[in-house]
Formats: C-alpha cells, structure tokens, sequence
C-alpha cells in the first residue's frame, strides 16, 4: 500500500536519494545532507505545531508499506518571502511611440519583483522514475491538498507553485545562460545550490535592478521564458487541474513559471468532506470506487486512495486501510 505521512529526521537518506535522482534545476531538492537533515527536522516540528505557521515547512514523503522504501516527496511550505525576499522576474510590455515618425514599438521585458511575500507553496514534487504511473504523482500532488484542507488556518489565502524551467537535450538552461549567468556570473549548479544552503544575500546583491529587454537577449533563452522542464507537464496539468493559473511571474534561473490560487479555491480542498469512519470489511468494498483519504489533523496527517463507500453519515472502509491511516471506527475521515 502506497501511504503519504509527514516526513522526519529518520528519513534523511531517503530524501538524499531522492535528491540525487531528481537531477539538475530541482532546486527545492539540493545533494546537500545538512541541509535536508534541518529540513526535515523541521518538518517534524511543522506537523507537531511547534513553530510559527508563517515558518513551517511539511514535508510528505511516499511509503510503499510492503516493502518500507520511500517512493515520492511533495512539501508544502507555510509562507515564503517574509524572512528574506522571494524574488522572481514579471514579463511586461512598454510601449513607446514618436509622432514624428508615426512608429510605435511594443517591447516586452524582465523586471525584478517581489509579489509573492506571504504566499503558501506547494513544491518538491518528485517520484522515483519507476513510480510514475497509475495515479501515484496525483497521489501526493492532492496529499498536499488535503494536508491544507486539514489544517486551513496554518496557510495563505494565496497558494503559488513554481516549475522547473526548461533545460536542452544537454541538460543546460537557456534562460539561466542567456540572462541570469549576465549577473550572477556562477555555475547554474553552484547558484542552485545558494538557494538552499544560504540566506539568499547574493540574489539580493546581485539580480538586475532594470528592465531586461527581451529583444537584446538570445533567441534561445528568449523561447525558455515560461517553458516546463520535459519531466514537469503532468506536474502542469495537475496544478491547472487544481485550479492553478499561470501567474505572469517566472523563476530568475531558469525561467519556469510560478502559478497561483487562493486558497479555497484548489478543488481538492473546495470538495473535501469530513465525516467519521467505519472500518468493516464489507465485501462490496472491492467493487467501490477509489478516493482520496486522509486523516484531518496535521499532526497525524496520513493520506492514500483506495476503494471506500462514502454515504452521508460516515465512510466504510476496510481494517487495511484503516490501519494504513491510523484511524478506528467513529475517527473522522477526510475524503475527495
């Protein structure tokens, strides 16, 4: 049984294996083991409540219970932007235009912003590559969901995830070599390493304080703009599908696009239902049709799909996938 639960100190190696294998421009995952060793001890301090909402970082890690192998993680952080910047790139249009020779020119370019102050962020969605089928990266895409409709008061109104942004068939980034080397004159992988393992000072002493236009920029890294990495259109469509749209705002590496919802508009937490639960191993439960569970409390958050029957007063689930959720006969149940 597939099982998303919060992630803890415990489960260090797990999370450096999964960094390793997510590969180049997966920021949010760094090979770093300090750094997902404070990461997920923070997790753990998250889901207990012991920090401030604005400061949580959850994060979910997917559990094959046959075998114990963690096969996915996803991790919802509670606000970004308010310890130090969230910097990110708007693409605008200026427009210019001369009565003396009747011409006007649109020009689009890059400006440095800072909108997402105090936003929620779901992110850190990766899969091993043999887990990629069947529903298992909707699985832990909607956990996240659910963890927000569980606990709503510990998040923004305004929910943002950012994509990774496209890289060749080289594994470089256009948009990183094209615009952002200009500045920050850094490997990609050492930049991308920055990000996590320091407090960000150099993308604020750094970044260009200007307008960037596009047309004096190379076609290639003009054409990254806004691009998802080959690995990140299911993670697209998952979040369109959520209710996510794209937001104007791209990554000022790599050139992903970050995209927006309030909060209580994500499908998954507009249509969740709480009701109590009744653990029979009821044999029509074989035929029922799959839903997404999970326990609606962050400190016991656990989540998985499986065959329920969901009436008006109660779900009937089995004893494997009570015991897969933690939870008993009368124990509230959230379902989607």
């Amino acid at each position: 049984m597939l099982v998303v639960r919060p992630g803890g100190p415990a489960d260090t190696d797990a999370l450096l294996e999964l960094a390793y294998l997510s590969g180049k421009g997966f920021t949010s995952l760094p090979e770093n083991r300090e750094t997902l060793a404070q990461r997920l001890e923070l997790s753990a301090a998250s889901f207990a409540g012991q920090v401030d909402p604005t400061e949580a970082w959850y994060v979910l890690m997917l559990e094959d219970t046959a075998t114990g192998r963690i096969e996915g993680v996803a991790g919802v952080k509670g606000a970004v932007g308010l310890q130090r910047p969230h910097f990110s790139f708007r693409v605008v249009t200026f427009t210019q235009f001369s009565s003396a020779t009747s011409t006007r020119f649109d020009h689009q370019a890059l400006v440095l912003v800072n909108e997402c102050t105090g936003h929620s962020e779901v992110g850190s969605l990766f899969l091993r590559p043999g887990r990629r089928q069947a529903g298992t990266g909707a699985l832990l895409a909607r956990a996240r969901y659910m963890l927000i409709a569980a606990a709503r008061e510990r998040f923004s109104q305004t929910v943002m995830a950012e994509l990774r942004g496209w890289f060749d068939e080289r594994d470089i980034s256009p948009f990183w070599e094209g615009i952002a080397a200009k500045f920050f004159r850094l490997p990609f992988e050492q930049a991308d390493h920055m990000i996590t393992t320091t407090d960000g000072q150099f993308i604020a002493d750094l970044a260009p304080r200007h307008p960037i236009y596009l047309e004096l920029v190379p076609a290639e890294a003009r054409e990254a703009i806004g691009m998802v990495h080959r690995h990140g259109e299911a993670a697209r469509h998952m979040l369109e599908n959520e209710g996510f749209a794209a937001s104007g705002l791209i990554d000022i590496f790599d050139g992903g696009p970050t995209m927006v919802v309030p909060r209580d508009r994500i499908a998954t937490v507009r249509d969740a239902r709480i009701l109590p639960a009744h653990v029979a191993d009821d044999p029509s439960l074989a035929a029922a049709p799959e839903r997404l569970l999970a326990v609606p409390a962050a400190a016991a958050f656990r989540a998985l799909r499986a065959g329920v029957l969901v009436g008006d007063e109660a779900i009937v689930l089995s004893s494997a996938v009570a015991r897969g959720l933690g939870v008993g006969s009368g124990d509230m149940v959230m379902v989607c």
